[in-house]
C-alpha cells in the first residue's frame, strides 16, 4: 500500500551493505541494458544510513560504510558518537564504550550480526577497541523496543553488521594500509596498521566466500593526576584521625557545618601502553536454490595489551599542624589548599615519599562460529535457523606479572606536604625533596594480582515472517541463549607498606630521571599566599627504570624473602600475604584452586511475536508494529573464597588480613520471568514527513560480577574498619516502560531533518547495600584491651605510633606482639596480632549489590540535521540530545545514593567535503558534565564526576585518478589535544594527546 518511493527506499534499506544506491536501465532496439551507478564515499553512506532510518519499523539510526573495507571512522564508536543521542567513553585516548541516552555501556546490548558476543571483563559491555572497523559493513541502533530483538539494552541494541559476499556479487577487494603517529607516547615510535577484505562469488552466484582481515599494532601513553584513593569525606564535627583540627588550627575557614573532605593520596601517574591487535573474519555462502541461501560463518579476535605504570606520590597522614590548610567555606568544603606540617626531632619522624612501579599485560581471545540458514518456504512464509558458538577468555601474558602489580619503592625523607587544588593540575608539594632520590629509596610493599576470565555463548534463534495478505504479516521466532562464565583470582602480597631494608638497595638500578610538571598542559597551583610558601617544592621528579630489574633488586633488598629464587620459583600460596614468613617471591600466583573461583550460567528462554499492519489513513500511508516478548532467566551461580585466621597490625595506619586457612564454597540459584510488550506507529503525512510513536517495555540485566555469589574481604584494613564484598544472583534486570515520538522531515536527497521526545520510567535500580558481618570471627587489635590502655595512658589524642610502641614496650611478653629493632637496637615497628582472648572480633562491613524500590524517569529531546548542498560536494550534519534525571547523586550525604551515571547532554558537528575523487570531514565532539561513578570505600566517600569535554576529529583522502582504486589518506584524532579532568574535589586528570595517520588504501 506504500507508494513507490517508499519501496524504494525499503529496498534500499534491506541492501543497506551494498554499495549500489540507485539502479536504472536504459533500452537500445529491442535489447535493454541495466546500468549500475554506484554511490559511494561519505555522500553514499550518508543515503544509505538516512534509507535505513526512513524504512524503520520503530526509531533507529544507522552508520554504512563509505565503501567496502572504508568505514567512517577507524574506531567504531568513535562514528557512533555522530549518532544523536550516543556518546562515547575512552580508554589511551580511543573509542571503548558508548552511552545512548544517559544510560551506561553496561545498559546497551551489543550485537554481532544479532548474536549476544561474550566478554571478558565480568560485565556486559563491549569494547569497541577491540574490533577492527574494516570488516564492519554498518551498525543500527535501535532505540525503541522490538520484539524480534535480543532484550537487555534500555538505551539501545547496536547490532553491528559484517560483510556478505551474496549481498556484493562478483570479485571485489580492498586493501589498507596506515602509519599511526601518536603524541601521547614518550617512546616516539610510528606503528602499522594492516587491512584487507577479499570478497568473490561463483557458480552464477549460488556460492560466495568473503576473507577480512586486520593487523594493528599502537603505542600509546597517558599522563594522569590521580587520587585513587578518593577524598575522606568527614561531617564537619570530625577533629580525629582523617579530619582536621577545630578552629585556627585546622586552617582558614575550616568547615562548621555540613562536609569537608581531605586528600589522602594525590599522585602524578606516567603509563606506556603496547597494543597488538588482530581480527580476522571468514565467511562462506551457498544458496544452492533461489529461495534458501545458507551462511558459516568465523569470527577471531585477538587483543594483546602489555602496560608499563610509574608514579610519586604522598601519603596523608592527617597528622602534625594544618593550620597552613585554606578552605573554599562551602557547605561540602574543599580544601584550596592543604597542607601538613611534621615535627622533625629523630629519622623516626621524617614521612615518606614513595615512587611506585608495575608491569603487566593481558591477551584477551575471541571466537565464534556461527550458521544462519534462510528459507523462503513460499511466497507467504520465511524462516531462519541462526546458531552460533562463541568463547571469549583474558588471562595474563606473563605468568609472572599477572595482570596488575605494584611495588612501592618510599623515600623516608619528607618535611612537609601539601596539595594545591587552585590551579587546573593539582598542585602537590613537599619538604626537602631533593632527598627524594633512589639512594634514599628502601623496599615497602608489594602484591601481584592474577585474574582469569573465561566466558562461552551458546546461542540459537529460530525466527519466521508469516505473510497473512496485503496488509498484514506476523514475526515470530524462539531462542535459547546460555551464558556461562567463569572468573578466576589470586593474589600474593608483601604487606609490610611501612617499609624493609635499608637506603641505598636500589641505587644500582639504571635509573632514568624526568621531570612531571611540563607533561602537562595544565598548570599547576604553587601554594601562593601560605605563610611559608618558600619551603613548598613543587613535586617535579621521577624517576623510570625496567620492572624487572627493580624486582630482582628487591628480592635481595628483603632481609625475610627468599633471595635465591629470582624468577625459578613462581609457586607462592594464593591469598597469603607474603609477609615475614618469605611467603610469595615477588611473582604471581596461578594457584586458581586456593583463592577466589566463580562459576555463572545464566539461560534465557524467549518467545516473541508482532503483528505488522500496513495500511493508508485518507491516503496517507500508516504502519503498526505490535509485539509481545516473554522472556525465563535463570541463575545458577558456584563460588569459592579463602578464609582467613586472623588481622595484624602492621604498620601505623594499616592493618592485613592474613593466614589463609581453607577455601569456603557457596552455591546459590535464582530465577525470574519478564513479559515485554511493545508498539510502534508510523505516519507519513506526505511523501517527506514521517512521524513516529512507540511504546515498550525493556530490560538490562545485571553485570555478572554483580551475579557472582560468594564473599571476599579485603586484606587490607585501617582505623577506619574492614570491608568486603559478595555478589547477589537473585538480582532483578532494571525495567523501563518506554515511550517516543518523533518527526521526520526529508526534504532532499541527503538531507532530513529530525525532531524527537523519549521517556524512561526505570524500576529495579541496583544500587549498593551494607550488611555487617562477623567472617571468619576475627580478633581485632585495634578494638581491646591493649589498645584501650594505650589510649588511657597517653590521651585521645595520641598518635598511631604513639599508641604501637606502647604497646610493644608494654607488652613485650605477650606473644601476639611482635616488635621489630633497627641494627643499633632501637624499636622499628613491628606487629600486633589479634588476640582472642583481649580483644573483641572484628566487624566487616560487606558491600552487596541489591534492587532498590524506587521509580525514577530519564526523558531527553532529540534533535538532528542532515544536509548535502546539491552538488557542490559540500554537507554537515548537526545533532544535540538533551537529557534530564530527577534521579540525582545527593552530594551532601556520607552514604551511596541511587543515581545514574553517565547521563549528560551530547552535540556533535560534522562538515564534510565529497567530489571529484577528494573525500574530507571534520568532525567536533562534545559532552557534558556527567556523573561518572558512585563511589562508596569506607570512609573514602565521594561521587565522581567529569567535567564537560570536547574533541576534534578530521580526516581527508583522495583518489588518485592515476591509479585507479588508490585512494590516500590522512586522520587526526584529538587534534586540540584535549583532556578530561574529574570535577570539584580532582580526583583525576587524563591527558592522552594527539593521534595522527597516513595511508593508503586500494579495492578493486
Amino acid at each position: 500500500m506504500f507508494n513507490k518511493k517508499i519501496l524504494t527506499t525499503s529496498i534500499l534499506a534491506a541492501l543497506s551493505s551494498m554499495t549500489v544506491a540507485t539502479m536504472g536501465y536504459a533500452a537500445e532496439d529491442e535489447a535493454k541494458d541495466v546500468e549500475i551507478i554506484t554511490v559511494t564515499g561519505i555522500r553514499g553512506s550518508l543515503l544509505r544510513a538516512m534509507d535505513v532510518k526512513r524504512s524503520s519499523d520503530g526509531i533507529v539510526d544507522a552508520i554504512s560504510a563509505e565503501d567496502m573495507g572504508k568505514f567512517p571512522d577507524t574506531n567504531l564508536a568513535e562514528s557512533l558518537q555522530r549518532i544523536t543521542g550516543v556518546s562515547i567513553d575512552r580508554a589511551s585516548g580511543e573509542g571503548s564504550k558508548v552511552t545512548v541516552r544517559g544510560f551506561g555501556a553496561d545498559k546497551n546490548l551489543i550485537t554481532l550480526n544479532g548474536r549476544q558476543l561474550p566478554t571478558t571483563t565480568g560485565d556486559r559491555t563491549f569494547d569497541f577497541a577491540n574490533i577492527a572497523s574494516e570488516s564492519v559493513s554498518g551498525v543500527t541502533v535501535y532505540k525503541t523496543s522490538n520484539a524480534s530483538v535480543t532484550s537487555g539494552g534500555i538505551g539501545a541494541t547496536i547490532d553491528l553488521q559484517t560483510h556478505k559476499p551474496l549481498q556484493s556479487p562478483g570479485t571485489k577487494a580492498s586493501f589498507g594500509t596506515k602509519f599511526v603517529n601518536d603524541s601521547s607516547t614518550d617512546q616516539g615510535s610510528t606503528t602499522p596498521e594492516i587491512s584487507g577484505l577479499y570478497s568473490q562469488t561463483f557458480a552464477d552466484e549460488k556460492f560466495g566466500i568473503s576473507l577480512s582481515g586486520s593487523y594493528q599494532e599502537r603505542e600509546s601513553g597517558m599522563q594522569q593526576f590521580f587520587q585513587d584513593q578518593g577524598y575522606r569525606a568527614s561531617d564537619y564535627s570530625n577533629t580525629g584521625w582523617g579530619g582536621v583540627p577545630a578552629g585556627a588550627d585546622g586552617g582558614t575557614n575550616r568547615p562548621t557545618s555540613g562536609n569537608y573532605s581531605n586528600p589522602q593520596q594525590p599522585r602524578y601517574v606516567f603509563e606506556e601502553r603496547q597494543r597488538e591487535r588482530v581480527n580476522g573474519q571468514l565467511v562462506l555462502q551457498f544458496k544452492p536454490i533461489e529461495n534458501l541461501t545458507t551462511t558459516l560463518d568465523y569470527t577471531l579476535i585477538r587483543n594483546t595489551v602489555e602496560e608499563q605504570h610509574t608514579d610519586a606520590s604522598v601519603w596523608f597522614n592527617y597528622a602534625g599542624d594544618r593550620s597552613e590548610s585554606v578552605w573554599d567555606g562551602s557547605p561540602n568544603a574543599v580544601p584550596l589548599i592543604y597542607s601538613e606540617i611534621y615535627e622533625i626531632n629523630s629519622d623516626a619522624d621524617f614521612a615518606d615519599t614513595s615512587l611506585t612501579v608495575g608491569s603487566w599485560g593481558n591477551e584477551q581471545k575471541t571466537d565464534s562460529i556461527g550458521l544462519n540458514i534462510d528459507w523462503q518456504v513460499n511466497d507467504d512464509l520465511n524462516l531462519v535457523l541462526d546458531h552460533h558458538s562463541s568463547k571469549a577468555s583474558m588471562q595474563a601474558t606473563d605468568p609472572r606479572h599477572g595482570t596488575r602489580n605494584n611495588l612501592q619503592l618510599p623515600s623516608y625523607t619528607r618535611t612537609r606536604t601539601g596539595l594545591d587544588l587552585t590551579g587546573d593540575l593539582p598542585g602537590i608539594a613537599t619538604g626537602n625533596i631533593e632527598s627524594f632520590t633512589p639512594e634514599t629509596m628502601r623496599l615497602s610493599g608489594i602484591w601481584f594480582a592474577n585474574d582469569k576470565y573465561s566466558s562461552e555463548i551458546q546461542q540459537t534463534q529460530v525466527k519466521g515472517e508469516y505473510v497473512i495478505n496485503d496488509e498484514v504479516s506476523i514475526d515470530f521466532g524462539v531462542s535459547v541463549n546460555t551464558v556461562n562464565n567463569h572468573y578466576r583470582h589470586t593474589q600474593v602480597q608483601r604487606a609490610d607498606w611501612g617499609g624493609v631494608g635499608v637506603e641505598g638497595d636500589f641505587a644500582d638500578i639504571n635509573w632514568r630521571e624526568d621531570t612531571i610538571l611540563d607533561k602537562f598542559d595544565a598548570k599547576s597551583g604553587n601554594f601562593e599566599g601560605t605563610p611559608t610558601q618558600s619551603d613548598y617544592d613543587l613535586f617535579n621528579t621521577i624517576y623510570f627504570a625496567d620492572f624487572d630489574e627493580i624486582i630482582r633488586a628487591a628480592e635481595f633488598a628483603d632481609p625475610v624473602a627468599n633471595v635465591d629464587s629470582l624468577w625459578g620459583d613462581c609457586k607462592a600460596p594464593a591469598g597469603a600475604s607474603a609477609g615475614p614468613n618469605g611467603e610469595g617471591h615477588f611473582c604471581a600466583s596461578t594457584n586458581w584452586d586456593a583463592d577466589t573461583n566463580r562459576f555463572t550460567e545464566e539461560k534465557t528462554t524467549a518467545y516473541f511475536t508482532q503483528v505488522s499492519y500496513i495500511s493508508e489513513i485518507n491516503d496517507m500511508p500508516f504502519s503498526a508494529f505490535f509485539g509481545l516478548r516473554y522472556e525465563t532467566t535463570d541463575v545458577d551461580s558456584k563460588a569459592s573464597a579463602p578464609g582467613y585466621s586472623s588481622i595484624e597490625w602492621n604498620e601505623d595506619t594499616a592493618t592485613s588480613v592474613t593466614g589463609v586457612t581453607g577455601i569456603e564454597s557457596l552455591h546459590q540459584s535464582a530465577d525470574y520471568s519478564q513479559l515485554l510488550p511493545s508498539i510502534s506507529v508510523n505516519l507519513e503525512l506526505t511523501d517527506d514527513i514521517v512521524l513516529r510513536a512507540a511504546a515498550g517495555k525493556t530490560i538490562s540485566r545485571a553485570s555478572y560480577n554483580q551475579l557472582q555469589g560468594g564473599t571476599t574481604v579485603n586484606t587490607g584494613g585501617s582505623l577506619s574498619g574492614y570491608s568486603g564484598n559478595s555478589g547477589n544472583p537473585a538480582l532483578k534486570p532494571l525495567e523501563s516502560i518506554n515511550f517516543d515520538v518523533s518527526a521526520e522531515y526529508y526534504y532532499d536527497e541527503g538531507s532530513y531533518v529530525s525532531l524527537g521526545y523519549f521517556r524512561k520510567d526505570v524500576t529495579n535500580w541496583i544500587t549498593t547495600g551494607t550488611v555487617d558481618s562477623a567472617i571468619f570471627n576475627l580478633p581485632n587489635p585495634l578494638d581491646g584491651e591493649k589498645f584501650r590502655a594505650a589510649t588511657a595512658a597517653l590521651g585521645a589524642n595520641a598518635s598511631n605510633q604513639e599508641i604501637r610502641d606502647y604497646i610493644f614496650t608494654n607488652y613485650a611478653d605477650d606473644p601476639n606482639v611482635q616488635p621489630n629493632f633497627d641494627e643499633d637496637g632501637l624499636l622499628d615497628g613491628g606487629k600486633i596480632i589479634g588476640d582472642p582472648t583481649t580483644d573483641n572480633i572484628a566487624n566487616f562491613r560487606l558491600n552487596v549489590p541489591v534492587n532498590g524500590d524506587n521509580e525514577e524517569t530519564i526523558d531527553g529531546i532529540e534533535f538532528n540535521v542532515q544536509h548535502i548542498f546539491g552538488d557542490s560536494g559540500f554537507g554537515g550534519i548537526f545533532n544535540y540530545t538533551l537529557t534530564d534525571s530527577g534521579l540525582a547523586y545527593d552530594n551532601n550525604s556520607l552514604q551511596d545514593t541511587a543515581a545514574l551515571t553517565g547521563l549528560s547532554d551530547t552535540a556533535n558537528i560534522v562538515a564534510f567535503y565529497d567530489k571529484d575523487g577528494i573525500q574530507a570531514r571534520i568532525a567536533y565532539n562534545w559532552r557534558d558534565e556527567f556523573l561518572n561513578e558512585r563511589r562508596v570505600n569506607g570512609d573514602l566517600t565521594a561521587p565522581i564526576y567529569t567535567e564537560a569535554y570536547s574533541q576534534i576529529d578530521f580526516n581527508v583522502s583522495y583518489d588518485v585518478a592515476a591509479v585507479e582504486g588508490l585512494t590516500v589518506f590522512i586522520e587526526g584524532i584529538n587534534i586540540t589535544n584535549e583532556y578530561g579532568r574529574d570535577t570539584r574535589l580532582t580526583y583525576k586528570l587524563t591527558q592522552t594527546g594527539a593521534r595522527y595517520a597516513v595511508g593508503a588504501r586500494f579495492s578493486f
